[in-house]
């Protein structure tokens, strides 16, 4: 085979076609169908590349070959335009790009203008679309993925939360990248689970879906006509809106009493002081004006209560229910007083 220097004409144009798998087949960009529409050939290595039967749809005539480097800069003699689909869609397949690469940089072969032409272009959040996939077939393959269930996974999600926050907590940048992963592992897990479900299957798409619609509806003041100008008329918009929803009867509904106790206690202390209910009073809490002091004291209340045999755990959670059941009498007793069947909230 002569070096392509030989040619009569020289070199023309050698232009790689690259296209995103996480786009559907068709959505190319209009630089990529003018191109593919002028070209003087077009090769596609892969028989089952996604792009063809719309490129021959288009009316776009595509060559199925595998050729080599030295093949595709030749086939450019005479000044003439080639593109080339790698297969798969990617940058390029390793050994024709390889090629291209050392006969361009021996000094005795004229090559022509090489370019790289992206087709189709991820957009942001594309890569979820390849962990649907991964997790998809792990759940069809893995003998130990494929047997587990909502309950199974339920304690690997709360300690990757707690993880997650101790990153936070610590400043880790990297940590928290990755545990975030990790989190959203567990939300892609469940609901490749529940797929699978002969009664109630619902897969990712349901879930995001969801989650779309509830964050549209609670944000009225950026997608409908309500003003909410400060935190605290966003905070409170939302519990509103979140009420009417849940259909709830107090406003201790949808706190998880399975949460750990000092938490559990903040969360209805705080539903309790945003409606205007009692809080706990007896016995009177001592104040403190920095975190470092509330901590200390709670870390000695909580040594004291195990030198006296008590789980401080344990005894806070049952506090925390007792005060559950206040707040309910509360809003009970409020609704009479009002002449109300609920409380006003």
């Amino acid at each position: 085979m002569n070096d392509l220097d030989d040619t009569a004409d020289g070199p023309g144009r050698l232009i790689l076609l690259t296209t995103s798998h996480r786009v559907a087949p068709g959505q190319l960009s209009w630089p990529a169908w003018q191109t593919l529409r002028e070209a003087d050939l077009v090769l596609c290595a892969d028989p089952g590349h996604p792009q063809l039967s719309f490129l021959r749809e288009a009316g776009v005539a595509v060559d199925v070959a595998a050729p080599t480097g030295r093949e595709l800069a030749e086939a450019t003699a005479g000044g003439r335009t080639v593109v080339y689909l790698p297969a798969g869609g990617g940058e390029g397949d390793r050994a024709v790009t390889d090629e291209l690469a050392r006969l361009g940089g021996s000094g005795r072969v004229a090559m022509p203008d090489l370019e790289l032409l992206p087709g189709s272009y991820d957009l942001p959040g594309a890569r979820l679309l390849d962990l649907v996939q991964v997790m998809d077939r792990i759940r069809a393959e893995c003998p130990w993925s494929s047997l587990r269930t909502h309950e199974d996974l339920a304690k690997y999600g709360i300690e990757e939360m707690y993880e997650l926050v101790e990153a936070i907590e610590e400043g880790d940048r990297e940590a928290v990248r990755e545990e975030l992963g990790d989190v959203l592992l567990q939300v892609v897990f469940h609901a490749v689970i529940a797929e699978d479900d002969p009664d109630e299957p619902f897969g990712i798409d349901d879930v995001a879906a969801g989650l779309v619609a509830k964050l549209v509806h609670r944000h009225p003041h950026i997608f409908g006509d309500e003003v909410a100008e400060t935190p605290e008329q966003v905070r409170a918009n939302w519990i509103r809106l979140k009420g009417v929803e849940k259909s709830r009867d107090s406003v201790t509904d949808g706190i998880p009493m399975a949460s750990p106790a000092l938490a559990l206690a903040a969360k209805l202390a705080g539903r309790a002081r945003d409606a205007g209910l009692p809080l706990p009073v007896t016995p009177p809490a001592p104040l403190y004006d920095d975190e470092a002091a509330l901590g200390d004291h709670l870390l000695a209340e909580a040594a004291a209560a195990q030198s006296a045999g008590i789980d401080p755990e344990a005894a806070l959670r049952h506090a925390a229910r007792r005060y559950r059941a206040a707040i309910r009498e509360a809003e009970v007793g409020a609704g009479e007083a009002d002449g109300h069947d609920e409380p006003e909230r």
